[in-house]
Order: structure tokens, then sequence, then C-alpha cells
């Protein structure tokens, strides 16, 4: 079957051809094109066929190799090609159908291999072209995480992003040039990292967060603190938050819309609820706490849009739900956000004016779903006693869009 495959994707370790299978060897030795990073290419024997080296950005290589189609065309990719590697990326553009893919032993493997986790245990993810604040929302107590790094920077921004948020007392494992001649691996506590030399370009790191005494522990289920969010007042409180999200029901990979998105807390804690969940804020003036929270919070991929609904929504991705966090009374607005919604796509709505109520109450009668008001009170210091203070009402609207 793989002879009818134009495209091989082989993975291959430090440890070069010596540690591959002798299946993937034939399919390297048999391509009429070789495909790789320098540092792959200079695994294989000097003969006259053809080699491509990624470009940067990888783009223009992608469709390079997509124009020879029909040729025997062999890729050399880091381990595993389908974890965080460049066979997921190829799968976007070509089916499945015309690739052959033989991985070996990714790099978490390795790593777990070396300090007897369980890779079941761990939580995997990939530094390596991607911004660093994604680290952010994997750092809680007794964690493992597995990293990709980008290079020989990438220990000390993870050693410093783990003291930041008061994790000094963690684990810190570097693994340079896993499985190869050059293996070396380095283990401190992250608050004596400073003390050692550059490291290779080429490693991985694996941490084990411990957290300090006073470190205040923010949870990956919804409902952080406000105070975890810089803001003007334009907040979605904490228990409505909660609530708000739990009728939004993420599921992995779905897409949000937060309408009105105020500071970004419901699509940051959208994203938060899965590394794969995405979202669209659209809000016309305080981008700027969008963008510092979503780094803060470690959901730098959170899309923004500056403008006023509904006009910017147009020619936006099909979302899989939609939040109206402001703005309900908008000409249109609802009426723009329901036609883009997908069926069976989920709308939420929340109001705190008359005016807002009575565009809920219209579109309940019009559309169905459910109406809820929520009322939450906290404990607030009257003089030397403690008394109830109400929050304002919310009044919630909830629908699914019928196919």
């Amino acid at each position: 079957m793989t002879s009818e495959k134009w495209l091989k994707i082989i993975g291959i370790g430090e440890d070069g051809l010596g540690g591959i299978s002798s299946s993937a060897r034939s399919l390297i030795d048999h391509a009429e094109i070789l495909v790789g990073g320098d540092r792959h290419l200079a695994m294989l024997p000097e003969d006259q066929r053809s080699q491509i080296v990624w470009a940067s950005p990888i783009e223009a290589t992608i469709q390079q190799i997509i124009n020879l189609r029909g040729k025997s065309v062999c890729v050399l990719a880091s381990g595993d090609p389908l974890w965080f590697g460049i066979g997921t990326t190829l799968l976007k553009r070509i089916p499945i159908e015309e690739i052959a893919i033989i991985p070996s032993p990714s790099t978490f493997s390795l790593i777990c291999a070396r300090l007897g986790w369980s890779l079941n245990e761990v939580e995997t993810l990939s530094l390596c072209g991607r911004p660093a604040s994604l680290l952010q929302s994997y750092i809680y107590p007794n964690a493992k995480l597995l990293i990709l790094s980008s290079g020989k920077e990438t220990p000390q921004i993870v050693a410093n992003m783990l003291c930041n948020r008061n994790f000094s007392n963690s684990k810190i494992t570097v693994l340079e040039h896993l499985n190869g001649t050059k293996e070396q691996i380095i283990s401190t506590v992250t608050n004596q990292f400073q003390s050692f030399p550059e490291f290779a370009d080429l490693n991985a790191i694996a941490v084990e967060c411990i957290p300090n005494p006073e470190t205040k522990i923010l949870s990956r289920m919804v409902g952080l603190p406000d105070d975890a969010f810089c803001h003007d007042g334009q907040l979605t409180k904490r228990e409505v938050r909660a609530i708000t999200l739990s009728t939004l029901a993420p599921n992995a990979g779905e897409l949000l819309w937060d309408v009105g998105a105020g500071c970004g807390s419901i699509g940051i804690e959208w994203m938060r609820s899965h590394p794969r969940c995405q979202a669209i804020a659209i809000e016309k003036s305080r981008t700027h706490f969008i963008a510092e929270n979503a780094i803060a919070l470690g959901t730098p991929n959170l899309k923004i849009i500056e403008g006023k609904a509904p006009e910017v929504l147009q020619g936006l991705p099909t979302p899989d739900a939609i939040f109206i966090g402001g703005g309900a009374t908008v000409p249109d607005l609802f009426e723009t956000c329901w036609a883009n919604l997908r069926s069976q796509g989920r709308l939420v709505a929340n109001v705190v004016t008359l005016e807002g109520e009575q565009k809920l109450f219209q579109w309940q009668q019009k559309y169905g779903g459910t109406l809820t008001q929520i009322s939450i009170s906290r404990a607030e210091v009257i003089g030397s006693f403690l008394g109830w203070k109400p929050m304002r009402p919310v009044t919630q609207w909830q629908a699914i869009k019928p196919f």
C-alpha cells in the first residue's frame, strides 16, 4: 500500500539512520526527492538526489511539496511527525490516502523514559514557533509538564515564568540532544536556574510544578477570581461568569464569538477550558485589556477584533457558540449573530437593564430557549459587622439554534 503513496513522512531521532526500522530506511533510500531541515539531511549519506531544505516560513516549502505530487517524496521529521510535528501541518493540505507515515519515538516518550514518568500523567505542549505565554494555563500544583523548546533561550524563559507565578520551588530538567551521542540531562530547582551556563539549541524541558506557600493558584476550571483580570469595571463577575460558561458549555475544538467582550474574561476562560478551544473577542474600546489578560492567563491565540458589532462580524468563521455580553439592544446585532451561528449552536446573552430584558423576552418569545435571572449577594463590612450586599441582577437568555 505504501508504494501507492507518493509522500512519505519518516520520523527520525538524534540517533540517525541507525534508530529507524528497515522499512523506513527503504522508503528513504528509494525516494526521488528528500525534504528536511539541515540537521536531518546531514544524517543521510551523500548522493545525487534532489534535496529541499525547509524555508522560513514553511508555507513556501509545503506548496513546493504539493507541486511534486506524482513523484516519490520523502520528508524527514523529528520523532513522531504527528505530535506537534510537520505531519500534522502537511495533513491539512494533503489527504492521508496519499501519505505514508512511519514515526519514531517522540521527544515526550524519550523524556518519560529518562525520568520514569508515565506519559498518560503529563501535560505536553510545544513552544517551538509558538508564544511562550501558552505555558501560563498549564502551571498548577503537582503538574508534570513536557515542553518542546524553541531554542537555547527557552529554558530560561520557562524558569522566569515559573518564578513570576511563585512556582520557584519547581523542579526543572533540561534534556539536550536526546537519544544522540551528545545527550545531556541537567536538573535543578527553578530558583537556582540562573547559575547554569548556556544550553544547546536542541533541547526539551520537563517541569514538576511545586508552588511556594504564598502562591495564588489559578484553577483551569471556569470562574477565575475577578482580580485575575485587568479591567476598568466592565467585567462579568466571577459567579455570573461561571454560570455563563456552564451555559455556553465549551467542548474541545469549538469556536466562541465573545461579542461585547469587555476585558475578555468569557473568551479567555472558554479557551482555558481546553487547549483546542478557540475564541474571537469582539470589543470596540477595551482591546488593550483583552490582549494583556490573554497573555497573562495563557491564551495568547485569542483573536481580538476591535470595532462595533454587528458590522465587524461579517466574514468571521462560523461559531459553535456565541456570547452577547454587551449591545443586546443594538439594531440587527442578534439577527446577525443568529444567522451566523451553526445549526445546534448555542447562543447566550446577558443583560442588566430593563431595555435589555425586553429584548431578551422578545427573542425568547420568537425563538424559544430559557430565561434565567441571576441574583448574587456578597458579604461586605457594615460598620463592625458583615452584611449582604446584592450585586446587580443579571438576566440571561440561552437558546440552541435548530436544524
